[in-house]
């Protein structure tokens, strides 16, 4: 378990600082968040845990460029997911080992275990800016494209795509024009929260599923299809929004509910 917790910490953790920091900042924030892993990861005796979650972190950056293409595809998720599940069903919580990881900390819900209580604090950052990362590499790897009548410079459906550039403009053969970059809004674009919107999303969908009110989850999944259709149903011939909306949301509704089944597992048999 505490495996999957350091790879999902550091790997969320990176996913952010990369998401709001620029060259010296990033490399300084990147070194600090390694530093207080390590300081933790002494504290609970997972020192090994935290330097292997850092080095598959670093990996990760690499091959999910917030830039350009994917390499790989959208296997490094796939592989991030067994990891993380391989951690949790072979490694179950320890029981005493290091200042912490014996100890129950204080939570809202309770005392929890050391082990226990990085894994979630893991699911909940991955949720963050890595889950955005995951839809890119989605969408780009199916090549999912807009319809025609999106004009150059107009923002893509907004929490389909949460805020990423249209993949039609990064497929060969395909006449590009100025599209948004990833971390920037087009002047006309106006209000773009889907960057906001799946974070936000992905949570709710956690805590509603890990708190079993599946009826309030199933009524908000189908709001956003409610509040998404009008523009939905302007599809032209090719059924591009449809094509974004549906993988986006798809692939960050698994993220979500995939934390979720890593959470509830890791409880019942820690």
């Amino acid at each position: 378990m505490i495996v999957a917790g350091f790879l999902l910490l550091a790997v969320g953790l990176a996913d952010v600082l990369r998401g709001f920091l620029r060259g010296r900042a990033f490399w300084i924030g990147a070194g600090i968040a390694a530093a207080v892993l390590l300081a933790l990861s002494v504290l609970g005796d997972a020192a090994p845990f935290a330097l292997l979650g850092i080095a598959l972190a670093a990996l990760w950056t690499w091959l999910l460029p917030l830039e350009g293409r994917p390499r790989l595809s959208f296997w490094p998720a796939v592989l991030l997911a067994l990891i993380a599940v391989g951690g949790v069903a072979l490694l179950p919580a320890r029981t005493s080992a290091g200042l912490l990881s014996g100890a129950p900390l204080p939570t809202p819900i309770g005392r929890v275990g050391f082990d226990l209580a990085v894994l979630a604090v893991g699911v909940f950052a991955v949720l963050l800016e890595t889950g955005n990362v995951i839809v890119r590499a989605a969408l780009l790897g199916e090549k999912a494209e807009l319809p025609a009548d999106v004009e150059p410079g107009q923002a893509p459906p907004a929490e389909a795509v949460h805020g990423l550039v249209p993949a039609r403009a990064l497929d060969p053969g395909v006449p590009t024009a100025p599209t948004p970059s990833l971390h920037a809004s087009a002047p006309d674009s106006g209000f773009r929260g889907g960057r906001l919107i799946g974070p936000l999303e992905r949570v709710i969908v956690l805590l509603l599923t890990l708190f079993a009110a599946y009826p309030l989850l199933a009524a908000m999944l189908a709001a956003k299809g409610i509040v998404r259709f009008p523009e939905i149903s302007r599809d032209g011939a090719h059924g591009g929004r449809a094509e974004y909306f549906l993988v986006g949301s798809l692939v960050s509704w698994v993220v979500a509910l995939g934390g979720a089944l890593l959470l509830w597992w890791a409880t019942h048999t820690g």
